[in-house]
């Protein structure tokens, strides 16, 4: 493995630091934040245009820039640091993973090059607040629970007696719902007895689609409940599940049939949904890391300054050790992010690790800006809410590293015991002792 950047790499990383110096500050920030939209779409549009930001990891045959999802990673490190509100997590980290990896050829080349030139914004709308559930990060989605049940609850998807598809049901906390063109839409097909999760596009403009912005406590984050009332819908891919109707088969060979196609496109949704939540997994380390690694150097430069006894905060030894252990922290965060994004086997782990990094270095921030730092106006509380609520929607950090564990197989019944420590051996008798020479007497 070559940790090394490339040139390529460091060049983008520079030049969107420097956009994001001087288009996305603090107060900049903020005023985002309460716009309808919930971002900058003149920043987002610029982003796209000089970087290719959303079609970072799509293919160059759909207009991509075609990288890898560690590009993608390393673009999301410096969007963390500067707490960038935008639409680029759910639309280049969840829906465009599944567009490739389900959509047929037709589907793909109509969304994927609006996707990333960014005239496009998706959202994965996963039907109530499961969304680490479905993507298979602190549970396995294979039961499908987390999509409500076949016979009532979360979306549910008919066959419309004109042709296609119909969606009824709420989904809730969807990240960046309120103002995406797309909504990726799991829900239940085939009633309770055949029931299975398949992936479905929804238009943003579709009728009975409503969609509400809720309050969430980090605005940098936009939430929104999804209300589908029989909203027409094409199924992802196609296939056997898009032949399958929901009336009782003509025979019991055709019924079976039919069945083993549902639970195979099925699933065949449920592997794509854990393969993108490692990828985002990674992806979400890199932007957590980033965060913790701003907010720590946001808390030396005040601590260089701030005076009290007549001294700088920063040479008190307690503070030292305090900010030392924090960079420790958000180092271990940076290269367990980095390995994830070349192996994004590991990135509920390293999710995990640049997790708890935010959220030790957003809480030790506001302790050591000392009174300013607990007034909720200050910035310090921007990644104290961030750290906050990716942990409500991604974790928390204990229930990533267990299942992490469990898909190691290490709390399973045939998982092989550690061998216990070997007992220690008795001190050994001491030499008998040997006899002078009558020589050696005299030399003493």
């Amino acid at each position: 493995m070559d940790a090394a950047f490339t040139a390529e790499q460091d060049g983008m990383r520079r030049t969107l630091r420097e956009i994001l110096a001087k288009r996305c500050g603090p107060d900049e920030v903020k005023t985002a934040v309460r716009t309808p939209d919930g971002y900058d779409r003149e920043l987002w549009g610029q982003l796209a245009r000089q970087l290719g930001l959303p079609g970072i990891a799509v293919p160059e045959e759909y207009g991509g820039v075609g990288c890898t999802p560690g590009d993608l990673a390393l673009a999301c490190e410096e969007t963390g640091r500067a707490l960038l509100p935008s639409p680029l997590f759910a639309t280049a980290a969840l829906a465009v993973p599944l567009i490739t990896a389900l959509g047929s050829a037709a589907q793909r080349s109509a969304l994927l090059p609006r996707l990333a030139s960014g005239g496009l914004t998706a959202a994965l709308a996963v039907p109530g607040p499961a969304l680490s559930t479905a993507l298979g990060l602190t549970a396995d989605n294979a039961p499908a629970d987390w999509a409500g049940g076949g016979r009532a609850g979360g979306v549910q998807a008919r066959r419309a007696e004109e042709g296609g598809w119909r969606l009824y049901g709420e989904a809730v906390q969807v990240l960046d719902g309120h103002s995406a063109g797309l909504l990726v839409v799991p829900a239940h097909t085939g009633g309770f007895a055949r029931s299975r999760t398949l992936l479905f596009l929804v238009r943003g403009d579709a009728a009975g689609l409503v969609r509400l912005r809720q309050t969430a406590l980090d605005e940098t984050r936009p939430q929104a409940c999804v209300q589908l009332r029989h909203v027409e819908a094409d199924l992802l891919g196609g296939g056997t599940g898009e032949a399958a109707t929901d009336t009782h088969a003509a025979t019991d060979a055709h019924a079976a049939a039919d069945t083993h196609g549902a639970a195979a496109d099925g699933g065949r949704v449920l592997r794509a949904l854990a393969a993108t939540g490692r990828t985002a997994a990674a992806v979400l380390a890199a932007e957590a890391a980033g965060a913790a690694g701003r907010a720590l150097d946001r808390t030396v430069e005040y601590v260089r300054t701030r005076e009290q006894f007549g001294r700088a905060v920063g040479s008190f030894q307690a503070v030292k050790h305090r900010l030392a252990d924090l960079y420790v922290q958000v180092q271990a965060a940076r290269s367990a992010a980095y390995y994830a994004a070349w192996d994004p086997e590991q990135g509920g782990l390293a999710l995990a690790q640049a997790l708890e990094a935010l959220r030790l270095t957003a809480g030790e921030a506001i302790q050591l800006h000392g009174g300013i730092g607990f007034t909720w106006e200050h910035d310090a509380h921007l990644y104290f809410k961030r750290a906050a609520a990716d942990e409500l929607l991604f974790g928390p950090a204990h229930r990533l590293r267990a299942h992490a564990a469990h898909r190691a197989g290490l709390f399973s019944p045939g998982a092989p015991a550690p061998a216990p420590p070997a007992p220690l051996a008795p001190p050994a008798a001491p030499a008998p002792a040997t006899p002078l020479h009558p020589s050696e007497k005299a030399a003493v």
